[in-house]
């Protein structure tokens, strides 16, 4: 292609700039050959004449197309040249935050000066295993690459980090150690990795140093070696040290600092250990102060001291050594205070013997004083006759303590670097290792000295090595891909090199010149002018005789040679290390001595294993070996090793480069990038690729970005290759410009950006076309609407025109008709006026005459009336006279009958009769007082007598007062006056006591009126209180009602918060289980290892494979009944032993609960005993008898049983005996049916018998027992009669029940000695003996009454106790009530619910204590009663042998088999020592496709058949010992198939059905709503295994986590290709132009489709599914499996540039689409699975968004939900465009979106950990199988269980 087919109107290009290096700017007119200019516009749409007539003008570069910027590699551009690369990392840094860019094998490291979030664990785990060019530019990349290599292909490794001072080459090689760190870690306790990373803490306090340019700069280089064993495990390191720059412990320029140790011993002088050091803050000391400022913004001294001395700790440096450090480096500045004073013009100097830092210098390195007062001063000149001792000059005198300074920190260096080595030595083998080479890049000031010319050289070296690298990897790229090798020219330094360390070169005439006695530096500058004069590499500067020019490779360096001299001897006087050599400090002394090896940096590498590695040059020899060599001789034979080191491994490059020189975050400066790129063998390593092919293509991708250029015709074709062949040869006539590889297309620089070019104008043209089109069909579109629009008009035009007239013709109509109408009603109107008027006339007329005849009839009835009243009264009148004459007459009559009655009454009241009649009553009424008058006169004599009594007491004793008082008076006579002041007194006393009870009846009535006014003021704030109660209520219900949403909202939060926090429990419940297994998986293999190192003969068990709970095997088991005796527990935790028992929570929980009722116990005790001692004397009366009686009762009973039992069984042998006689004898008789019936009928009769007889027999033992206790009461009775006479017969007639009970007594026991004698009743006495008894059994039930009276008086007493307990807590409650009055009405609901739940919780423990109570209780019984029943089977089949052995043989086999069927339960029995066998068959060696065809999880029910009977037997060892053998046999199974899924499923389906069958059938009632009837017949009867669940939970739980790690190893590399880079939607991927090569050496990568990946689930279910496994824990596997997919997919999405495009977000849309239809096609939608892929639905959907406006903004910050800030903001910086018709996303737009997110609280970290396990659940899922209808296949070699 010609100039003038590339330089065309639009193209892009690069022109020079002096502000910004390279400017863009627009050709706006063709080239044409021969033009002197080319027409250009720039971005700021000015237009710019490029001339090109002038000397040295070319063409413009050309600029890259838009779709190529921000390429991942730069050699992936088209056009490689300077500008271009300078854009494309100006473009990742600004705009996209990208400080990583690949450069072909070297990574491009920008310091960002901020900390990103790109170093977590998180992304080292992302980028482990992945492939170099897989992923976006990372050192995590590069050091997996190297890690990988170093795998692969068993060679060693290093990674070469190099830049200027301040771009962060000791940052990257501390994350490149972490990561190997993190993924090599050790496999033994050793942590050597951990050392490994705590070495740079102690390396930067030594070796780095402030400079202007970092805070951090390294001022030494180092090659640290991470040694890997054979399993690339690390296990060892070395450390080499190169040039320490020790000029800098004298001397700082502004702004710089010491090292970083001087300054933190100083922050942390005021500690206690520090005080003898004598050190002050930094500002006191000359060697730390010089640049001025000491401190550092953000850096804090003391806590990098801290940390430093923790890592001095962590290697193993004692604490003496540490403090003789510190010692040394403190010494050192009290060195450089030292006053020294000048006498005789300085020509002679002298230090005081009291100066302080000198007595502190001496004092802290422990040598004499007065001798290095002397030899500071002094030096001893040798010669060959004599020894002389000269004083110094001033001068001299401050350059040996400097040198002496410097040579004391130097030594100190190395002595701490061969320590860390020791620290990281390791005695295993070193298999491989990878080295990371830390060294300082090209460096270039105004002022260039030895140590700038010691850095330029050994980068030199350095480029040199990596030039032949690359052109070595591009000589095997083209090799193997059969492309002809042509050889490219790139630049060789060796002539440089040469210049420097060839013979006589300018290290030798250096050394040289140093051995001369008076050499100079002028001297030497002179001697390489004479010698060097012709070299190309090298030039003398114009104007200055002692410096001198190298052209370097980066660029020309100008040394002044002031000062290289003495640098290079690092001259210390003799007698001053002599004097140090003497020191009282042992390791002071061997800093100084002298060592075989003169680089002492490199003495712990010898003794590392070496490699042999042939250099290509001869080493140098030193010209004297006894003389002292040279710094620069040392650095040239310690560069030259470590060349050596490097061509024997295969490098990897990390230059980093420094964006500016502020230290601003995110700030590009071009000119500082320039220089760097320039000086770091970037552009080089372009210059080399562009010399060949750089841009290479594989043909598939080929073939999707170009099949735009290709025809139909070639299309067809099925040979990919063939058609890129067949195009490329239409479209690029120059075949050099590209070749044909085995499996990619190769391409000159600057030929895919043509074919992009062409490309382009294909889609341009195809564009007008549509755009043709499209124009065409709208303007159509348009004319069609036009028309439509005209046609429409005149339509309704014409419609309303219409309209008009039909509306003209119809108003007219309407007129007349409205005229007609009119006229009608206004004559109508007129004529109802006038018939209106002629009506209301004739209505007047008429009723005016109706109202005169209306009037008249009125005034006649009115007359009426008054007539008919007045003629009434006249008759009422005269009947009222009449009837007052009448009864005056009647009563004249009645009074005169009345008083003749008188008269007869009176006559006959005087007669006798009627007196008799009255006197009858009147005697018995006398009778009765006449006899109430006896009973007074009785009482009457009664009080007579009391008081005659009561007188003759009173007279007696007044009797004895009065002798008394004449006594008292006789005694106190000459007291007369003491007797009146004491009346006095009392008269005074009885005054005071009057008035002080009026002052008291005065305060009672004021007491009294106040008490009702506070009443009545209490009455009134109670009803206010009522009425503020009402209103609080109306409130509280409106408050209620308004917030009844936000509480429901709240209750929901609140639920939601307790669920997470409910799982996080689980979670760490769980990972502490995970950390249990994975520390028990570590003992197994640690005893593994130690097994076979130790080699011991013979079989030794293997702890891991027994159970936690194997400790306790010799024991009892845990669960039975008895654990509740605590010195069981105790005698239990002593034989598990310490450790175990703190790890066994149940036990402890046990040994509380049983603290707990052991409390109550003593409660209870405690109270009885208070009640006992009130009673005391009952309570001993009581005892006595009981104890009395209580011997005798027993006695009597167990004797009275012991002989009924015999007499018994006697009889029943002797009627067993007939019975038979009775049966064989009638069977020879009779047939067999007679036989059968008279047998049955026997059988009945004995059986009522039988039952009969056990009533008496029951019936005559309790009335024996009641005699023989009535008769021991009354012989106790007669003992203690005096004590209490009413203790053994409460009732009234208690002698006459003693008598007859005595009586009973002695019949019985005339019974028991004459049976016989009563045969007239019954030939065994029986009838008799129930005839005597019966006479007590009136005694009996009193007995009985006494009895329930005092369970009674009990139950009373503890009602009572129960009273007082709710008075007091009625109490109690009434005070809170109280309380809570005072309180706000919130605080009392508060208080109020606080107060309900405790005591619903107290009500609710009590319950559960009298609930376990009784369920021990229930155990108890239960187990005795299965005892006793195993007894009674046992006699009863001891009772049958007989008739049983007696039958047929057919008869006794029928009987049997049908026994057995009958009877089965659904137990298996056997043996003890059948135990392995079962293990091994059922556990071990069981084969999942074994159980196939049978019932799911078969061995889990097998194993509950075996356990339920030894619970039957009650075997806790069995139980024991199997469940544990069990466990341990699961245990071992996993371990062996750690890979298996089929078996992992298999195996936690059985443990989880074991599980829930020890729950089913453990008793609980939980556990049994869903159980059939006959299924709570199978359930366990004597043993608890609550622990033995729990162990099993925990194996569940470590099960589930190997099946996740199983499903989680084979789909993790199924992952990103399948859902990320699978094409299931046919022309949407590959659209992108990529054209990165990757170097790395991948063997068959393999790549996986969604289909694939969608079957391996599908296997995953099916196996789940047909092995059994409960559908809860097959939903929360694939939960846990598609988190796994989202993150791993969403992390690889956000580490990688070239899947962030739409088409990609469409893809991933499709195909999380096809793994929702998965999961709703597996009935798996509420298991949570599709949630989990919320964040990569949403980074699909991101992708696939506008994202240009604001709105677009909003509508992703409101889209995004389950994004992180972080995550939204990475995956906008990573979006490119498909293609060049497509806008990128704009640095605006993604800080629009940053301001709105702000408010989100998210995580810090970018990526997701798809480590992260959910924590699992096993819901209680109950069998519908009855264990009797199990089948035992043969297959399983089960023949020895047996059915029960």
């Amino acid at each position: 292609m010609s100039a003038a087919q590339l330089y065309t109107k639009y193209t892009r290009v690069w022109i020079p700039d002096p502000d910004e290096v390279w400017r863009s700017a627009e050709i706006i007119k063709d080239y044409k050959d021969g033009d002197k200019s080319l027409q250009l516009k720039l971005e700021d749409e000015t237009l710019y004449e490029y001339p090109l007539d002038l000397p040295g003008s070319e063409l413009p570069f050309l600029r890259n197309p838009d779709i190529l910027v921000g390429q991942n590699d730069l050699t992936a551009l088209s056009y490689l040249h300077e500008p271009a690369i300078l854009h494309n990392l100006k473009v990742r840094f600004l705009e996209s935050n990208h400080i990583y860019t690949y450069c072909g094998i070297v990574l491009v490291a920008i310091n960002p000066y901020e900390q990103l979030p790109i170093y977590e664990q998180d992304v080292i785990y992302a980028y482990s295993g992945q492939n170099m060019g897989d992923m976006d530019p990372h050192i995590f990349a590069v050091a997996e690459e190297a890690y990988k290599q170093m795998a692969r292909e068993e060679k060693n490794q290093s990674i070469i980090v190099s830049g200027e001072s301040g771009a962060g080459k000791t940052v990257s090689a501390k994350y490149a150690m972490r990561f190997f760190a993190t993924v090599g870690g050790s496999a033994s306790e050793t942590n050597i990795e951990t050392k490994v990373l705590a070495s740079s803490p102690i390396m930067e306090a030594i070796g780095n140093a402030k400079t202007t340019r970092n805070d951090n700069s390294s001022r030494f280089g180092k090659y640290i070696q991470i040694g890997f064993d054979k399993r690339y495990h690390i296990i060892g390191a070395n450390m080499r040290t190169y040039l320490l720059e020790k000029s800098r412990v004298v001397f700082q320029a502004e702004d710089e600092r010491n090292y970083h140790i001087f300054y933190q011993l100083c922050a942390s002088s005021s500690l206690p250990e520090f005080k003898d050091l004598g050190l002050t803050c930094a500002e006191d000391f000359f060697y730390t102060s010089q640049g001025g400022d000491t401190s550092i913004d953000g850096v804090d001294d003391a806590d990098d001291f801290e940390k430093t001395r923790h890592a001095f700790t962590l290697l193993g440096v004692k604490e003496s050594h540490q403090m003789t450090i510190f010692r040394i480096i403190a010494a050192i500045l009290h060195l450089g205070n030292l006053k020294i004073q000048g006498e005789r013009d300085g020509e002679v100097c002298s230090i005081s013997s009291e100066d302080e830092h000198l007595s502190s210098f001496c004092s802290l390195l422990g040598v004499e004083h007065n001798q290095m007062q002397h030899w500071l001063c002094h030096r001893k000149l040798v010669t060959t006759a004599e020894t002389y001792v000269k004083s110094m000059s001033l001068h001299q005198v401050v350059n040996a303590r400097n040198a002496l300074a410097k040579h004391i920190y130097a030594q100190l260096f190395n002595w701490i670097v061969q320590h860390i080595n020791k620290a990281l030595h390791t005695t295993v083998k070193q298999h491989s290792f990878i080295g990371v080479l830390d060294i300082y890049g090209f460096e270039t000031f105004e002022v260039n000295s030895f140590e700038q010319f010691c850095i330029n050289y050994a980068n030199e070296k350095l480029q040199q090595q990596f030039n032949s690298h690359v052109f070595k990897l591009e000589q095997e790229e083209y090799m193997k891909e059969g492309i002809p090798w042509t050889l490219i020219d790139f630049y060789d330094n060796q002539p440089c090199i040469d210049l420097i360390e060839a013979k006589l070169g300018i290290l030798d005439l250096l050394d040289e010149e140093c051995k001369v006695p008076k050499g100079t530096d002028q001297n030497w500058a002179q001697k390489l002018y004479d010698r060097h004069a012709a070299s190309q590499h090298f030039q003398k500067p114009r104007m200055s005789n002692t410096s001198f020019i190298v052209l370097h490779f980066a660029d020309k360096v100008e040394y002044q040679s002031e000062g290289f001299l003495e640098k290079n001897r690092d001259t210390v006087y003799e007698e001053q290390i002599n004097i140090l050599k003497a020191s009282q400090y042992q390791m002071v002394a061997d800093l100084f001595q002298e060592e075989k090896d003169a680089v002492p940096a490199t003495a712990v590498a010898k003794r590392m294993p070496r490699i042999n590695v042939r250099s290509a040059k001869p080493a140098f020899k030193a010209a004297n070996k006894e003389h002292r060599k040279t710094v620069g001789h040392q650095f040239r034979n310690s560069l030259q090793l470590l060349m050596e080191t490097l061509n024997a491994t295969t490098p990897h490059y990390v230059r980093c480069i420094k964006p500016n020189d502020e230290k601003l975050p995110f700030k590009f400066d071009a000119k500082r990038a320039v220089q760097q790129l320039r000086a770091c063998g970037v552009l080089e390593t372009i210059r080399i690729s562009a010399a060949g092919f750089p841009s290479r293509w594989s043909y598939p991708d080929f073939f999707n970005r170009y099949r735009v250029l290709m025809n139909k015709r070639d299309l067809s074709k099925n040979d990919k290759k063939q058609i890129c062949q067949t195009l490329l040869e239409d479209l690029i006539k120059d075949p050099d410009k590209f070749q044909f590889g085995r499996t990619k297309i190769f391409f000159r620089a600057g030929q895919v950006a043509y074919l992009e070019k062409l490309r382009a104008d294909k889609f341009r043209a195809a564009t007008i076309m549509i755009q043709k089109t499209v124009r065409g069909w709208l303007q159509r579109a348009r004319y069609q609407r036009l028309r439509r629009a005209t046609l429409a008009l005149q339509r309704y035009a014409r419609g309303h025109l219409a309209r008009r007239l039909f509306q003209h013709l119809r108003r007219t109509r309407a007129a007349i008709i409205l005229q007609k109408q009119y006229r009608m009603l206004r004559m109508r109107r007129a004529f109802l006026r006038v018939c209106s008027a002629t009506l209301t006339i004739q209505a007047f007329a008429r009723g005016m005459f109706v109202r005169r005849i209306y009037r008249q009839m009125l005034m006649e009835h009115k007359a009426t009336i008054l007539q008919k009243y007045a003629r009434g009264w006249l008759a009422r009148v005269r009947f009222r006279r009449a009837q007052a004459a009448a009864v005056v007459l009647q009563c004249h009559w009645r009074r005169l009958r009345a008083r003749r009655q008188l008269q007869a009454l009176r006559i006959e009241a005087r007669s006798a009769q009627h007196l008799k009649k009255l006197n009858i009553g009147m005697e018995n009424k006398v009778v009765q007082l006449q006899r109430k008058v006896d009973e007074q006169n009785k009482e009457n004599k009664l009080l007579n007598e009391q008081l005659s009594m009561l007188t003759s007491a009173h007279s007696s004793e007044v009797e004895k007062l009065k002798k008394e008082l004449q006594q008292y008076q006789q005694t106190q006579q000459g007291d007369g006056k003491q007797l009146l002041s004491l009346q006095e007194e009392t008269e005074r006393l009885r005054m005071e006591l009057e008035r002080a009870h009026g002052e008291r009846e005065v305060l009672e009535d004021s007491h009294g009126k106040e008490r009702d006014l506070l009443r009545k003021r209490i009455c009134d704030l109670e009803e206010e209180n009522a009425l503020l109660k009402q209103e609080k209520e109306e409130l509280n219900s409106r408050i209620l009602c308004q917030s009844e949403d936000e509480f429901a909202r709240n209750t929901v939060e609140e639920n939601m918060q307790m669920k997470k926090e409910l799982e996080e429990e689980r979670s760490r419940y769980q990972n502490l289980v995970k950390e249990y297994a994975s520390l028990e998986q570590r003992y197994d293999n640690l005893r593994d290892e130690m097994t076979i190192f130790k080699q011991t003969p013979g079989h030794r068990r293997n702890p891991s494979n027994q159970s936690s709970l194997e400790s306790d095997s010799n024991n009892p088991s845990i669960c039975t009944s008895e654990i509740g005796d605590t010195e069981d527990v105790i005698q239990q935790v002593e034989e598990i032993g310490m450790e175990k028992a703190a790890m066994d929570m149940t036990l402890f929980l046990k040994l509380q609960k049983r603290v707990r009722e052991l409390e109550l116990e003593r409660k209870k005790l405690q109270a009885q005993l208070e009640k006992k001692e009130q009673d005391s004397k009952k309570s001993q009366v009581n005892e006595i008898k009981t104890e009395v009686t209580s011997e005798h009762e027993d006695f009597a009973y167990n004797s009275l049983k012991r002989q009924e039992l015999e007499s018994e069984n006697k009889k029943l042998k002797n009627e067993l005996n007939e019975l038979r006689k009775a049966i064989a004898d009638h069977a020879t008789q009779n047939d067999s049916n007679d036989v059968q019936d008279g047998y049955n009928l026997l059988l009945n009769q004995l059986k009522s018998a039988n039952e009969e007889l056990e009533v008496r027999k029951e019936e005559v033992l309790i009335l024996r027992s009641q005699i023989m206790k009535a008769a021991q009461q009354k012989e106790t009775g007669k003992n203690m009669e005096s004590i209490s006479p009413n203790a053994n017969w409460p009732n009234s007639d208690r002698h006459v029940d003693q008598e007859d009970a005595i009586e009973a007594y002695q019949g019985m026991c005339e019974t028991n000695r004459k049976t016989e004698d009563w045969g007239y009743l019954n030939e065994d006495g029986e009838l008799g003996l129930a005839y005597q008894g019966l006479k007590q059994v009136a005694r009996l039930l009193e007995a009985q009454l006494q009895d329930q009276r005092r369970e009674h008086e009990e139950e009373m007493e503890a009602l009572k106790n129960q009273v007082d307990l709710m008075q007091e807590e009625l109490e109690k409650q009434q005070q809170a009530f109280l309380q809570t009055l005072q309180l706000s009405p919130e605080v009392q609901v508060e208080f109020g619910l606080q107060q309900e739940i405790t005591r619903l919780t107290n009500e609710n423990l009590d319950l559960k204590e009298l609930l376990e109570k009784l369920e021990k209780n229930e155990k108890k019984l239960k187990k005795q009663l299965k005892i006793y029943m195993k007894k009674v089977q046992d006699f009863e089949a001891s009772q049958t042998m007989v008739p049983v052995e007696r039958r047929p043989h057919e008869q006794n086999m029928q009987v049997a088999v049908q026994r057995k069927e009958k009877d089965f339960q659904g137990m298996l029995e056997y043996y003890k020592e059948d135990e392995p066998l079962l293990i091994r068959n059922l556990i071990t060696d069981l084969k999942p496709q074994a159980v196939s065809a049978t019932v799911p999880c078969l061995p889990a029910y097998i194993l509950y058949m075996c356990i339920r009977h030894a619970d039957y037997i009650n075997d806790d060892q069995k139980v024991h010992s199997l469940l544990t053998s069990t466990i341990n046999g699961v245990k071992k199974v996993l371990k062996k198939h750690q890979d298996d899924f089929e078996m992992t499923s298999f195996w936690l389906a059985n443990t989880c059905r074991l599980l829930h069958c020890l729950k089913q059938y453990s008793g609980e009632e939980g556990f049994m709503t869903q159980n059939t009837a006959k299924q709570n017949e199978h359930c366990l009867k004597n043993f608890d295994l609550t622990e033995y669940r729990q162990v099993l939970g925990h194996l569940s739980i470590q099960i589930y986590q190997q099946l996740i790690n199983i499903a989680e190893g084979i789909l993790q590399p199924m992952i990103v290709s399948a859902v990320l880079e699978n094409e299931s939607i046919q022309g949407l991927s590959s659209v992108k132009p990529v054209g990165h090569r990757k170097y790395s050496s991948n063997a068959g990568d393999s790549s996986y489709s969604l289909d694939e990946m969608i079957r391996q689930l599908n296997t995953f279910h099916s196996i789940m599914c047909d092995q059994g496994l409960d559908p809860e824990i097959i939903q929360q596997v694939f939960k846990q499996l598609f988190y796994m997919i989202n993150a791993i997919a969403l992390n690889n999405l956000l580490l990688r540039k070239d899947v962030c495009s739409w088409s990609t977000g469409m893809q991933l849309r499709f195909n999380i689409s096809q793994l929702e239809e998965w999961l709703h096609g597996k009935n798996l939608q509420q298991s949570g699975a599709a949630q989990t892929l919320e964040p990569l639905i949403q980074a699909a959907q991101l992708l696939q968004l506008k994202k240009k406006t604001s709105e677009d903004a909003e509508a992703i910050c409101s889209l995004c939900t389950s994004l992180t800030t972080q995550q939204i903001v990475k995956i906008l910086n990573l979006y490119t465009p498909v293609n060049e018709f497509e806008e990128r996303v704009t640095v605006a737009f993604i800080r629009n979106i940053q301001k709105q997110l702000q408010e989100r609280n998210d995580p810090p970290q970018l990526l997701l950990d798809f480590k992260h396990m959910f924590p699992v659940l096993f819901p209680f899922n109950p069998s519908a199988i009855t264990m009797d209808s199990i089948h035992l296949p043969a297959s399983l070699n089960l023949d020895f269980l047996n059915k029960v």
